[in-house]
């Protein structure tokens, strides 16, 4: 397996403590000086814990977590490898005491009106969607031949051959751009669905090779749709929430599209008033 492909979490699920605040501590490239003056303790001390030659408290696991600013569900295996029960919870985003966070999102999607905004998990599962994205973005669905338990995922509708690639003209070019949210989340180790999924939109026939390197070439790159006799282009935003205390609201994200040229707005707009003009007319 290419070493590359593997988040830190992927690697360490089964470790002990000592190894996993080892590996966290160089995926993150301190040195152990470095990670012991940001927390505050010796570098003495941070040597035996990382050789299981002492014993962390339950503080001292959190203060190394928000110092190495691991992933809340990575905190919560490192507790549990140092002896200690989760601190996080991981609710599922339809539980009852997530209902402000339900209303939220309902509330950006629909703002987001009359284009279209989608709401992902942390392995970019759709989660939501409003209107505007099942006209838009639904509209090329019946055309699609991928398999139906890829069907509700994202990216591998993005990259699937049987996706979304023949109708979008700069593929090529916006997938670049769109897969470096994953090669973030699986190179920082912040998240090890990330990198399964990552390995396995690479093996897609015709991925270019440079797909599985990061690239910024281009501050914003629009994707741009051709649905029948109609162009759109749109620039895609990722919202997530601010300081979240649970696993699954710090991994759900917000895409919104954004018209990258009146056209694609004026669009948006007449199929939102219209509701007998289709994209495929």
């Amino acid at each position: 397996m290419n070493e590359m492909l593997v988040s830190a979490p992927a690697r360490t699920a089964r470790a002990a403590f000592p190894d996993l605040l080892r590996q966290w501590r160089m995926e993150r490239r301190m040195s152990q000086l470095a990670l012991a003056t940001e927390a505050g303790i010796s570098t003495r001390h941070l040597c035996f814990l990382e050789k299981g030659r002492s014993q962390p408290s339950r503080e001292m696991v959190v203060l190394l977590a928000s110092v190495l600013d691991i992933p809340l569900a990575a905190q919560n295996a490192l507790l549990i490898a140092a002896g200690f029960a989760p601190l996080f919870t991981e609710a599922r985003l339809d539980a009852p005491e997530l209902s402000a966070v339900q209303q939220a999102l309902d509330f950006m999607l629909a703002q987001q009106e009359p284009f279209p905004a989608l709401v992902v998990d942390e392995a970019w599962n759709l989660r939501h969607r409003n209107t505007a994205a099942t006209r838009i973005l639904g509209a090329l669905r019946p055309f699609y031949t991928v398999p139906a338990e890829l069907a509700q995922n994202v990216m591998h509708v993005m990259c699937h051959p049987g996706g979304m690639r023949r109708f979008m003209p700069n593929w090529q070019e916006f997938t670049a751009a769109y897969l470096q949210v994953l090669h973030r989340e699986a190179t920082q180790g912040l998240s090890h669905a990330a990198a399964r999924l990552r390995e396995e939109l690479l093996r897609y026939p015709d991925m270019p090779a440079a797909f599985a390197s990061p690239q910024m070439d281009n501050p914003v790159v629009p994707m741009q749709l051709r649905i029948g006799k109609h162009d759109l282009s749109f620039f895609v935003t990722l919202t997530t929430f601010a300081m979240p205390r649970d696993v699954t609201l710090q991994q759900i994200k917000i895409e919104g599209f954004f018209p990258a040229d009146d056209a694609t707005a004026q669009l948006a707009r007449k199929l939102a008033a219209e509701p007998e003009f289709s994209l495929l007319d």
